[in-house]
């Protein structure tokens, strides 16, 4: 989404005037500290006491702080709760946050406020404890209801309909066909509906389901934690829009969202995120985000990538049903990092050939214009110097979070750790140190192991690691200079004969890394090819707001202009070359190497550079004459 549209729907929705009608719950947080446990004199059994309490609105509710978060300027609620303490604790919470909820009723016989606890204990969610599980709408609550809502509509631009539970409102049939003649009476006006067990219910609604919810509807058999493919999810969405004459929003986790409008579907791909997550409230947030754009006159499309943007800041926030600013949405959304074609990069045997060889046609069709520039990564793209740098960061990472226990940790513990840091040594390739080092601050700080004053920054971490890293590469430079090794033993095969081509071609050669870039051009110098970039070898200077990788590719842009964009070629074996160049409408050639051997196809990484948006991958550039005659150079 462009940052101008971005700014637009973030004004309009100022304006909007949004109601909810649904199942109104309240998610409790209990942080359980056995420090202070005792032994109970009523049971013998150990007590397990409440450090803090977090109390914050789910299910309906969620999609209403939702919307008053992002700035829309109205937010009605319709719903109803018992005469309980959670009900008041409910009606707080929309009162500090702006929410009109004068039609949350109160039924005082056959119901319970829905409630949701989750005991925390070392950062592990317990079993919940449920509220509202046999509640049952009277006749006379629900004719209030709707007589709030019928009221209330001539003042809102869209209504939201939530069925979260399968004992809530939705399940009294006069509430069903009250709420079906609103709907019918109001065509003009915008309705939404989210629901778990009632999605063929409300004629007239636009839908937002999941991918394993279109798919039961449709009368597939599968699981809840069953990988739908996009194949059989937009089948379902094309069945259920046809059976519903309805726009139809099915999403699919971190693999995006189908818009499904009449025969028309459009992939909105998902956002790659480094930080931890959790999904849980992703779903209304995204609910939030599409309604409160198509409220404010954007299109479906256009409304499931701002509803992507808000799942995607409030995925980041752990133990907690999260909202999403206006402040936090722009800057997820200015220089948004896409997960492209996640089929085809899990699974091989989708592979596509070029002439029977081992270059990967992964995006078709590929639009190659005469080459101008060309632009390569270091370190597992042309060079094999720093092979094993993870084998150096992983421990380093793991002293570092777990401090004074690093020895005597248990070994749940350890594999937590380790499992995270593997995770985000492998979601951060091909960034900068510095910045790989702001998120190691993070986890220190989150897992909480060392004490505050104990906590390196970013700059002490990374001197640590460069150290280890350094002793490496000056051992594997120096057998170079004693001939005891060769330059081949530390490239990739055929890359420099194929940097000499590309050169002696007239095509202007760029190498952009994530490593410091003094340390960059003396590992050039001394494996022979750094004149063939002509001074032009760029790396990491200690600020880690100018990105060697954006810099380089932003300078090329700006210098032929955006639509000359498809003359640059980007060659690398990490993510963010490839999303960089991506964004800047060039090519991506994802190298998926394998840097032990220095020949051969990584299907790791190249499962990583697929979903970075690679169009190309080749292992190596040993049938450099193949990828000559596909690039017509």
């Amino acid at each position: 989404m462009h940052n101008i549209e971005l700014d637009k729907i973030l004004r309009t929705i100022a304006n909007a005037r949004i109601g909810i009608i649904g199942d109104f719950c309240l998610d409790v947080y209990w942080n359980i500290d056995k420090d202070k446990s005792e032994i109970s004199v009523e049971t013998k059994l150990p007590t397990k006491p409440v450090k803090s309490q977090l109390y914050s609105l789910g299910g309906a509710g969620n999609v209403a702080n939702n919307l008053r978060a992002m700035g829309v300027k109205k937010v009605s609620v319709f719903g109803v709760t018992g005469q309980d303490p959670f009900g008041y604790q409910m009606r707080s919470l929309m009162k500090a946050n702006g929410i009109k909820h004068d039609c949350l009723l109160e039924q005082d016989d056959k119901w319970n406020t829905h409630v949701y606890i989750k005991p925390i204990e070392n950062g592990v969610e317990g079993s919940r404890i449920d509220f509202g599980n046999y509640n049952k709408l009277s006749d006379a609550v629900a004719t209030k209801l709707l007589s709030c809502l019928s009221k209330e509509i001539r003042n809102l631009d869209a209504v939201i309909v939530n069925q979260q539970v399968s004992d809530g409102i939705h399940l009294s049939k006069t509430l069903q066909k009250g709420l079906q003649k609103i709907v019918s009476e109001n065509k003009k006006k915008l309705f939404f509906l989210d629901s778990r067990s009632c999605s063929d219910l409300y004629q007239g609604t636009i839908r937002k389901l999941n991918a394993y919810e279109a798919s039961k509807l449709c009368g597939m058999d599968c699981e809840l934690d069953q990988v739908i493919s996009e194949e059989d999810a937009k089948s379902a969405g094309l069945k259920l829009s046809r059976r519903w004459k309805e726009t139809v929003f099915v999403t699919r986790g971190d693999r995006g969202c189908l818009v499904v409008e009449h025969k028309n579907i459009t992939v909105v791909p998902g956002l790659h995120i480094i930080e931890k997550t959790d999904p849980v409230g992703a779903g209304d947030s995204m609910l939030s985000g599409i309604s409160a754009a198509m409220a404010s006159g954007a299109d479906a499309v256009t409304a499931a990538m701002f509803g992507n943007f808000v799942a995607g800041v409030t995925v980041q926030k752990l133990y907690q049903t999260g909202t999403a600013s206006p402040a936090e949405i722009r800057n997820i959304g200015t220089d948004t990092d896409y997960i492209f074609t996640p089929e085809k990069a899990d699974d091989i045997r989708s592979a596509k050939y070029y002439r029977n060889s081992e270059i990967e046609i992964v995006r078709e069709p590929i639009r190659i214009e005469k080459i101008s520039h060309a632009i390569f990564d270091h370190d597992g793209t042309i060079s094999v110097l720093r092979e094993g740098w993870e084998k150096i960061m992983e421990p380093m990472m793991m002293k570092a979070i777990l401090g004074p226990v690093y020895d005597k940790a248990d070994e749940s513990t350890y594999h937590k750790v380790l499992n995270r840091a593997r995770k985000f040594i492998d979601s951060t390739t091909g960034v900068q140190t510095l910045v790989q080092m702001q998120g190691l601050v993070k986890l220190v700080k989150e897992f909480g192991f060392v004490s505050e004053k104990d906590v390196l920054d970013e700059f002490g971490y990374k001197k640590i690691y460069n150290e280890g890293l350094l002793e490496l590469v000056t051992k594997r430079i120096e057998k170079l200079k004693r001939g005891e090794l060769n330059i081949d033993d530390f490239a990739i095969k055929g890359v420099v004969p194929f940097l000499n081509k590309l050169h002696d071609s007239g095509i202007k050669l760029y190498m952009a890394s994530g490593s410091d870039e003094n340390d960059v051009i003396e590992e050039a110098k001394a494996l022979g090819y750094a004149n063939l970039f002509e001074n032009r070898i760029y790396g990491a200077v200690g600020d880690v707001t100018k990105e060697a990788k954006k810099i380089v590719m932003d300078r090329i842009v700006k210098d032929i202009g955006p639509k000359n964009a498809k003359q640059i070629v980007a060659f690398g074996d990490g993510p963010v070359e490839i999303r960089e160049i991506n964004k800047r409408g060039g090519l991506a050639i994802g190298i998926a190497s394998d840097e032990v051997r220095r020949f051969g196809l990584n299907e790791q990484k190249r499962s990583r550079l697929i979903r970075a948006g690679a169009d190309i991958i080749i292992p190596d550039y040993s049938q450099s004459e193949l990828l000559y005659e596909l690039l017509k150079i």
